[in-house]
């Protein structure tokens, strides 16, 4: 296994990361981008930097575009899809066997996020109306007793001390709402959110081996309880997306068992990864500019554009990749069948072409919906609408309750580089508007908007 497992960090990582690293040392940006630390802090002036370049930037690895409306175009193109095994270079292909496919990772098929038509189409289908808008939009009131139960936790035992907003909240909100909708033990939550912060990591490219290690031995531990999960699933069935799936998987031949396993993983983890960092990100930016804050609070129907502004502002995933299949077009720029292109997300919503004054955080901004934080096109994020009501309900009911929540130090940014949030933010708790009982269990209806 140790032996395998080393084949298969040199081959997904170990040779990209060694060519990178050359290519960071020669002054190369867009390899900069990729992996430097020192930029995953404030990585949007080289965004700004990119984009001055040229609509697509080529380097050795990948061409690459911060402009909105190439992104848009290249997300949104039949011409563009997920790379395959059969389009991988030889030598790399042969490693790759070599090294085999014990782990079901996120970044490898059969994962929904990274294969093309008609498998995708397939997938999704089985997923899409567990998703709707009007089931969604039905889980309101759940969402908001499950924040107003967190909240009423915090209050009561954090008294004045500092409080880590992500562990006591921003994570567990979106965790306990993903594991209700799949019938997993609420109990196990933070479990899952150990397990999902390995499996964020394999979205990077360039691990060092040391988190390439992690990766796979999160995502197998995550695995194995899966598959005992389905067999609870068929003990004692439910409505519900996974009994759904079980059932697609055991009534014929919808869905193998490697892609009824991947798929399910995928829901678990991308049901909290991206609201964490949601969350996260949008309580510091309203922290960090109060102005901003008293405007929801004389406006409360705002809300929901502010959680656009906070998915534009600081994209909770900043890039993704498409490879050209044939020989193309995007905006006016050639593109050869081959080409692979890295989608800057979190510079394409910095782009001043569609935004005006950019780097300005502006909750009342009419044209924020315009992000691209959810990507866009047939792999457009199926959880986008849960992730901006969880958004939306979280945030305002964090600062009604503690109106004057207040940072005690830098929030600290996690490792990851595709994924951008927090993985530590420590507030104090002053003045909380409401004590733990006397707390209504919903929004104030002076505040429902």
């Amino acid at each position: 296994m140790t032996l395998r497992r080393g084949i298969r960090w040199v081959v997904r990582h170990g040779l990209v990361r060694r060519t990178v690293q050359r290519q960071m040392r020669a002054g190369d940006l867009g390899s900069r981008l990729m992996m430097d630390p020192t930029i995953r802090e404030n990585p949007f002036p080289c965004y700004d930097e990119l984009r001055a370049q040229g609509r697509l930037v080529r380097t050795d690895l990948a061409l690459l575009s911060a402009h909105h409306d190439v992104c848009l175009a290249v997300l949104r193109s039949p011409d563009f899809g997920q790379m395959c095994l059969d389009q991988v270079p030889g030598i790399l292909r042969l490693g790759m066997r070599l090294g085999g496919h014990p782990v079901l990772t996120p970044i490898e098929p059969p994962s929904m996020l990274v294969v093309n038509p008609p498998e995708h189409t397939r997938y999704r289908k089985l997923v899409t109306r567990a998703f709707c808008a009007r089931t969604i939009a039905a889980m309101r009131p759940r969402i908001e007793q499950i924040a107003e139960d967190l909240l009423d936790e915090i209050a009561q035992s954090s008294a004045d001390g500092p409080v880590d907003l992500v562990s006591r909240y921003a994570s567990l909100l979106p965790a306990t709402v993903i594991a209700e909708m799949l019938g997993a033990p609420v109990a196990m939550r933070r479990q899952f959110l150990d397990w999902g912060a390995g499996a964020a990591l394999s979205l990077d490219i360039g691990l060092s081996y040391r988190d390439f290690r992690r990766t796979e031995l999160d995502i197998t531990a995550l695995h194995r309880w899966m598959l005992g999960h389905f067999a609870d699933v068929r003990r004692t069935p439910r409505d519900g997306v996974l009994s759904s799936l079980v059932a697609a998987h055991d009534q014929g031949d919808q869905l193998t068992l490697d892609e009824l396993s991947s798929i399910a993983m995928l829901l678990l983890a991308a049901g909290f990864e991206t609201t964490i960092n949601l969350l996260g990100n949008g309580a510091v930016l309203l922290m960090r500019h109060p102005d901003q804050l008293d405007v929801l609070r004389a406006q409360p129907q705002r809300w929901a554009g502010a959680v656009e502004e906070i998915l534009r502002y600081d994209s909770p995933v900043q890039r993704t990749g498409r490879l050209a299949q044939r020989d193309t077009e995007v905006a006016g720029c050639p593109v050869k069948a081959g080409s692979f292109i890295v989608v800057l997300l979190g510079g394409a919503n910095r782009d001043p072409a569609v935004f005006p004054d950019p780097h300005r955080f502006d909750v009342t901004r009419p044209e924020a919906d315009q992000n691209l934080a959810f990507s866009s096109g047939i792999h457009y994020c199926i959880g986008a609408a849960l992730a901006r009501l969880e958004g939306e309900i979280g945030l305002r009911a964090l600062f009604r309750r503690f109106p004057d929540l207040a940072l005690t130090g830098t929030p600290h940014r996690r490792p990851t580089r595709v994924l951008r949030g927090y993985d530590a933010i420590s507030v104090r708790l002053t003045s909380p508007a409401l004590t733990a009982t006397s707390a209504p269990s919903a929004l104030h209806p002076s505040e429902q908007g």
